[in-house]
């Protein structure tokens, strides 16, 4: 199939282009390139040695013998996209062009206009791309089980039947976002789901949980293949924060008490999701949600997991409570569904000690290119 990943230079965006490709499919990414920029301008770096796309790309063809075409600029430019879509001439597309940080969306006001507007305007150029040039194109979108946050009430896929003054009706199911980011992904899920209802639109939101690990077997094939991994305190996620702190001999970073529970997933699954979904596509004027996640954890439970993991490899692990940052429920009722996926044929890889102990010496691997300025939180909800 002939699959355009836009994002695809970005952590999530990279393991699948490849991967993809590797599984036989026809690959395109389409990227601004501009998450390079912003770690410029926040003066932060991926923990990992990341070269220009254009390297990237001939290295994997110089591996493998597969080609990816290459289209670099900015989906809220609707004359590029539209140039773009139609030279390549994709039957799916794999949305992963956010800024993909809660943290970033809560610096200031700039960074969240940045942030609504980059990712509300793009999203919104794609579906009308779609209307207008490819109404079979499948849209697989990359969502966020944040869209949720934690009601006291078990969160399922997308919808919930609700029966209120003796009718009955399925609805969207309510979303709590945690931050403007966040609520981003749900301007997008709701712009979608009416581009499906009322053009006639295919697609699939993926609610993704937080992405752990780095290691693919295609980003693994080499080092100019390699994928980022971030540990600062924008764009680093907790389980990954985690194991680079430990083999950097810092304290592991818990926000306020710990008990925030979230769903995780390892990023081999991450790739095999978005191809389960690419050749299950959603039926036109169908607007599917998949929960994205494996397990679910506390961030406490994450904390206690690395410092057991680093004990056998001989590291003293200790664990800070801060001060939280954000504004967020630090003890709640958690319980989501991820059964959809499951039934396609998903075969999760469960957080294991063996991968972190991979994790763990990839981050030891690479920690001289720790800032240790950049590990503790800057911005602050409030």
């Amino acid at each position: 199939m002939k699959v355009l990943v836009i994002g695809g230079d970005g952590y999530c965006g990279w393991a699948t282009a490849l991967y993809l490709s590797n599984q036989g499919h026809e690959v395109g990414i389409l990227d601004s390139l501009i998450r390079r920029h912003w770690d410029n301008e926040l003066q932060i770096d991926t923990l990992t040695p990341i070269a220009p796309i254009q390297q990237r790309i001939q290295r994997w063809k110089d591996i493998t013998g597969k080609t990816i075409d290459l289209y670099i600029g900015d989906i809220c430019n609707y004359d590029f996209l539209i140039k773009s879509l139609l030279d390549f001439q994709p039957e799916a597309i794999v949305h992963f062009g956010e800024q993909r940080s809660a943290p970033f969306s809560m610096i200031d006001r700039e960074h969240a206009v940045l942030t609504q507007s980059n990712n509300v305007i793009g999203n919104l150029n794609i579906l009308y791309a779609i209307k207008e040039h490819f109404p079979d194109c499948h849209l697989v979108k990359l969502g966020t089980m944040g869209e949720y946050g934690t009601p006291n009430i078990d969160i399922e896929e997308g919808y919930i039947t609700i029966e209120h003054n003796g009718r009955k009706d399925t609805l969207p199911y309510p979303k709590q976002p945690g931050s403007f980011y966040h609520l981003s992904k749900v301007h997008d899920s709701h712009n979608i789901h009416f581009a499906c209802r009322v053009w006639g639109l295919r697609a699939t939101d993926l609610n993704q949980g937080v992405v752990y690990g780095v290691l693919t077997e295609e980003t693994g094939m080499d080092e100019l293949l390699i994928n980022r991994l971030d540990y600062d305190g924008i764009y680093g996620t907790a389980l990954n924060r985690f194991c680079i702190q430990a083999a950097i001999d810092h304290p592991l970073t818990v926000y306020g008490k710990g008990g925030q529970t979230r769903g995780f997933l390892d990023i081999r699954d991450t790739v095999r999701c978005v191809e389960i979904a690419i050749n299950n596509p959603a039926e036109p004027g169908e607007f599917r949600v998949f929960n994205q996640f494996t397990e679910l954890f506390s961030i406490s439970d994450l904390a206690t997991m690395v410092q057991k993991a680093g004990a056998t490899l001989g590291l003293k692990v200790e664990i800070n409570h801060l001060e939280n940052p954000r504004v967020e429920k630090e003890e709640h009722y958690f319980n989501a569904k991820n059964t959809k996926l499951i039934d396609l044929g998903l075969q999760p890889h469960y957080l294991s000690d063996s991968l972190l102990d991979s994790l763990l010496n990839f981050a030891t691997k690479y920690k001289h290119r720790v800032d240790m300025n950049e590990i503790l939180p800057k911005v602050k909800w409030k």
